[in-house]
C-alpha cells in the first residue's frame, strides 16, 4: 500500500491513540487519515503525529503546516 491509493481499497479506518514513539489501537484497520490534508495514510507507513493534538500527518510538511496554525 503507499499513500496514493484509494481509502476505499485501503479497508477500514483505524482509531489510534498516539502516544511518545508509537500508537496503540483503540480501533483496528489498515489506516488513518491526515488532520491535515485529509489523505489516508496506511497504519504500516504511518511516521508522522502529534502527541499533544492526538493527530496523525501524511507528511513533515503537513506537521509544520498544523504547527503554524496553532501557535
Amino acid at each position: 500500500m503507499n499513500l496514493f491509493e484509494r481509502p476505499e481499497k485501503l479497508g477500514l479506518e483505524a482509531k489510534l491513540e498516539y502516544l511518545d514513539g508509537d500508537y496503540r489501537f483503540l480501533r483496528h484497520g489498515s489506516f488513518v487519515r491526515c488532520a491535515v490534508t485529509g489523505q489516508a495514510i496506511p497504519v504500516d507507513e504511518l511516521k508522522y503525529w502529534s502527541v499533544a493534538r492526538q493527530e496523525a500527518y501524511a507528511s513533515p510538511e503537513a506537521s509544520l503546516k498544523r504547527l503554524r496554525e496553532t501557535a
